[in-house]
């Protein structure tokens, strides 16, 4: 069968895809939950959700730095990565030899797609569907919360999230306002006279890349005195895979402890 990834690539699968490397944590987390446990062979050092598969499965390096020799060694009969995280030059260098299958992940609706057309790759179609319209009945009823924010996803140089993000699609979900709204800029890198000029009323510290903690909140408390400033769980906002079956819990008990 012919399948077209979301870079409008297309593969021939034969058969039923038997050996699968996930160049991606949030779609190794998502292959997992397919119930692909048997199937996956290969992921990234950074796909470390569920445990069991983090122990479990071969990695083939960060997925930014992939080591095509383990890879290669695999003998995978589906590759599956993505746009943003992985470098082009590998995935061109995979192509060469593999089947490689893309997502192109930039608001909700192309992680709902994904996942949808996943299950249609790994012939896990029906389970695929409910995990797809589970994350979009969470979402249907968020409350809107009319601030201002600025995510940060880095430090030292200080850099957030644009509107045009996943990221950014998620935080308009909830009712909040980038306060960068530069629609070409995704993840620019403020000075802190921007960033006190841009004054949000929020400040989300994520987790991830950049593990904010805890001794963080004065540095930008200094910087944006009138803000609240919280630690937020940056797999929530950022992993586009079955994960997101829990995004929107996860969003209303985190705004249930600001002051609104």
């Amino acid at each position: 069968m012919l399948f077209v990834d979301q870079l409008n690539n297309s593969i021939k699968l034969t058969n039923y895809p038997k050996r699968i490397v996930s160049l991606v944590p949030s779609q190794s987390e998502l292959l997992w939950d397919l119930g692909l446990k048997n199937e996956l062979v290969g992921i990234t050092k950074f796909c470390i959700h569920p445990a069991e598969m983090f122990k479990s499965v071969t990695r083939v390096g960060g997925t930014k730095a992939l080591d095509i020799e383990k890879i290669k060694s695999l003998n995978p009969d589906l590759i599956i990565g993505n746009k943003e995280e992985n470098e082009k030059s590998q995935i061109e260098l995979l192509s060469k030899q593999f089947n490689v299958w893309m997502t192109d992940i930039n608001d909700l609706n192309d992680a709902i797609e994904a996942i949808e057309l996943i299950g249609h790759l790994t012939y896990k179609a029906e389970k695929a569907q409910l995990i797809a319209q589970n994350i979009k009945c969470s979402f249907e009823n968020l409350s809107q919360v009319n601030k201002s924010v600025l995510y940060f996803i880095w430090k030292n140089p200080y850099m957030v999230a644009g509107k045009n993000t996943f990221i950014g699609d998620l935080l308009s979900r909830l009712g909040l306002k980038n306060a960068l709204q530069e629609e070409h800029l995704r993840y620019p890198e403020l000075s802190i006279e921007e960033i006190r000029g841009l004054n949000p009323e929020f400040i989300f510290l994520s987790s991830e890349p950049y593990p904010f903690q805890e001794k963080h909140i004065k540095e930008f408390q200094d910087i944006v005195p009138n803000a609240q400033i919280i630690l937020v769980d940056g797999e929530m906002f950022s992993w586009y895979g079955s994960r997101l079956q829990y995004s929107v819990q996860y969003f209303i008990t985190l705004l249930s402890k600001t002051t609104v």
